[in-house]
């Protein structure tokens, strides 16, 4: 005669697992005798997949040429020194830098100098750019004043975050902005970055930029980017610097609006 097994849920529950509602770090995960539950080793696995996609998936240039260009906005198409992802992982100072071709092109087709040169780069995480770039580009365009004489937008594949400052330089720019995909965690495989710099040359360092990070629906808003970024180029462009010696102060200087009435 067989008896039916019981078998028990031996989980032992974190009593931290109220906070896991407000992160999605890998907190609260519970145990299982000395190790971690399998749901658990399991969503690292597959987070830890997403995370290698992100660094090896291609930008698909051409669908993120017609998002752009649907914002009116005209588009260049250049490639750093790196001519695949192989060699930029390897060799990333080849992907701070533009390749002879796509330096030329900039040379020839620019004539004017620009206040802002604005360039997308997929970096690490080309997964990010594709879900991002055109939705905070746009949310940029709409706060960006009306009076700032904006160049071409550029994609950069197989780009670092340096290689802006090349194309700011070509461009005439006074600042260079950049958003680019960055390195992918575990729990954010699709972050984006923004990089700000004033009188972009190269050989910029990163203490001359200011960096927006962690650009995403979970993470900060594009609208909240948005106004991060338009405060410091307008303060940047004011005090004609970048980077350390301009600090964030956009939240202490946001205009709250009040009810009338409602202090009194």
């Amino acid at each position: 005669m067989t008896k039916d097994l019981k078998i028990s849920d031996s989980t032992v529950q974190d009593p931290w697992g109220d906070l896991k509602r407000f992160t999605r770090a890998r907190i609260a995960l519970g145990r299982v005798g000395s190790s971690l539950p399998t749901k658990e080793i399991l969503n690292f696995g597959m987070s830890h997949a997403m995370a290698r996609d992100a660094v090896h998936l291609a930008l698909d240039v051409d669908a993120l040429k017609v998002q752009i260009e649907s914002l009116d906005c005209d588009v260049i198409k250049l490639h750093s020194r790196a001519p695949n992802r192989a060699s930029y992982l390897l060799r990333p100072d080849w992907g701070r830098r533009l390749n002879d071709e796509s330096a030329k092109l900039l040379i020839d087709e620019i004539k004017d100098s620009v206040d802002v040169s604005i360039v997308i780069g997929d970096g690490l995480s080309s997964l990010a750019v594709q879900r991002h770039a055109a939705p905070m580009l746009q949310a940029i365009l709409h706060s960006i004043p009306s009076s700032w004489k904006i160049g071409p937008v550029v994609i950069a594949s197989q780009s670092r975050v340096a290689l802006a400052d090349e194309v700011g330089s070509l461009m005439k720019a006074k600042m260079v902005i950049l958003l680019i995909g960055e390195r992918p965690g575990l729990s954010s495989p699709d972050s984006l970055g923004l990089y700000l710099t004033y009188q972009p040359k190269v050989g910029c360092s990163d203490a001359d930029r200011n960096c927006i990070s962690n650009v995403r629906p979970e993470g900060l808003s594009y609208e909240a980017a948005a106004r991060k970024l338009v405060w410091l180029a307008s303060e940047s462009m004011r005090l004609k610097v970048s980077g350390v010696a301009l600090k964030d102060e956009s939240d202490v200087h946001q205009i709250v609006k009040v009810e009338p009435g409602l202090l009194t």
